[in-house]
């Protein structure tokens, strides 16, 4: 009797189980052959009337769902899936599976993500850039593997690389040094990166540039074939198969040459580029000589441009420069070099604004701002007198106490004090000028007399 009501029940679900989907139950399929037919009815007759083996009707497949896909980008995707039930076996595998094709199997892609029923979180890897795919989750069991509703997604699409441009370092009146860091490559692989550089912004690799291999990551470059005084711009690049992307713009200057043939480290500051030493040159740009008066009285009655060295000591000059007067800034032979001019007090406000100040302090008279003056001045006391209060350079101006010479003809103040000229006057015997002291992280401005002898620092046309 019990026999024979455990077919009967076999028969029935096979009934039922016939309008069914079979990859979602098996109880129909009594002799196991995949499918739900007429050879089960017959497999369960000969079970109640011959003693056949037992009808397959213990268990079904896992039923579940499949998770929202999320996390999405060039070549990942998070999944994953709920399993409601074990099918009346327990589930030894589990995961999603995903595919180009509209119905991905355990035959396809698949993740491993443990067993037994429940949530779980599954990461597909391995994607292709802009795709679409599809996914759902499967489980399996000794009856066999369930799956979940089918999902579909598309990857991200590639975009430019990200970069940075490193420092430019090591300039020369020809050459530099720079890079960048490629922190992505966008979801493409970067086939070719470097520097480029013009003389005018926003240089492109239509431009000059370098070839400095292919992938992410940092690199150097070298910058050749520059021009003496020349004032550049650069950034990295990086292509890949979405195009080139570009990183940040700098700029700056090739080393400077004097009608002397002194040479001079540049600097790049904000938008303007400044010698990064003073002046040392004793010939106006036209090639004729600028007196050098070493004579007190001489110097105070001059009326015409000269220059001097401090305590009319020419070991001064390497690290120093020279003094000069203002008759010597303003002379129409120019003492800059080509393509360079004596700073304007305008000019000069515009440095102390990009270093900090405000526009109503770099218009006051006497002490402004608060650390300006500690991002102009040369680092330690190698030259600076102690303390040097504030020193840090950050402008990369490097600005010396070169002292200065009175209209009376005597020397003060080298070691604790640079004064450098400008190209404005306040009246027309007392121009603006500059001062950084030792003990002090602001910047003075105010004017004196055209006869005093302060050190000048060129800015570029």
């Amino acid at each position: 009797m019990k026999r024979a009501l455990t077919a009967l029940l076999c028969v029935m679900i096979s009934m039922a189980a016939a309008s069914l989907r079979a990859d979602y139950y098996n109880c129909g399929d009594v002799n196991g052959d995949g499918s739900i037919n007429l050879a089960d009815a017959v497999y369960t007759i000969n079970y109640i009337f011959i003693g056949g083996p037992a009808p397959n009707c213990l268990s079904q497949v896992p039923i579940l769902s499949t998770a929202e896909v999320s996390d999405i980008t060039y070549e990942t995707a998070r999944c994953g899936g709920t399993i409601t039930s074990d099918g009346g076996a327990t589930v030894t595998a589990r995961g999603v599976c995903w595919s180009t094709n509209l119905t991905p199997t355990t035959a396809d892609n698949i993740t491993n993500d443990g067993a037994g029923a429940g949530s779980f979180i599954s990461a597909l890897t391995g994607l292709t850039i802009s795709t679409m795919y599809y996914v759902r989750a499967y489980a399996t069991n000794s009856a066999g593997t369930g799956y979940g509703m089918t999902m579909a997604f598309t990857t991200t699409p590639a975009i430019l690389p990200v970069l940075t441009t490193a420092e430019v370092s090591e300039i020369t009146a020809s050459t530099a040094q720079c890079g960048g860091t490629i922190t992505s490559d966008g979801g493409a692989t970067v086939t070719a990166r470097g520097v480029c550089w013009s003389t005018n912004p926003a240089p492109t690799v239509a431009d000059n540039k370098t070839d400095d291999g292919a992938g992410v990551g940092g690199f150097t470059s070298s910058i050749t074939g520059l021009t003496a005084g020349g004032a550049y711009y650069v950034r990295a690049y990086a292509t890949n198969s979405v195009g080139t992307g570009y990183g940040n713009e700098r700029l700056f200057s090739t080393g400077l040459t004097d009608i002397d043939g002194n040479v001079y480290q540049t600097i790049a500051i904000g938008t303007q580029v400044w010698m990064a030493e003073n002046l040392k040159v004793t010939h106006y740009r036209n090639g004729d000589a600028i007196p050098n008066v070493t004579d007190s009285a001489t110097w105070t009655g001059l009326t015409t441009g000269a220059y001097c060295e401090y305590n009319n000591d020419a070991d001064n000059v390497a690290t120093y420069g020279r003094l000069y007067n203002w008759y010597a800034v303003n002379d129409s032979r120019n003492i800059a070099p080509a393509g360079w001019h004596i700073p304007t007090d305008a000019e000069w406000k515009q440095l102390e604004m990009y270093l900090g100040m405000s526009q109503a302090e770099a218009d006051a008279t006497g002490w402004r701002g608060t650390d300006e003056g500690g991002k102009l001045k040369e680092v330690g006391t190698t030259h600076w007198i102690s303390p040097n209060i504030g020193a840090t350079n950050a402008s990369g101006f490097s600005g010396l106490p070169g002292g200065y010479r009175h209209y009376l003809g005597y020397y003060n103040y080298m070691g604790y004090a640079g004064l450098f000229w400008s190209s404005t006057q306040f009246d027309s015997s007392r121009p603006w000028y500059r001062t950084l002291y030792s003990d002090y992280s602001e910047i003075y401005r105010t004017f004196n007399y055209n006869e005093y002898g302060f050190s000048v620092r060129c800015i570029k046309d």
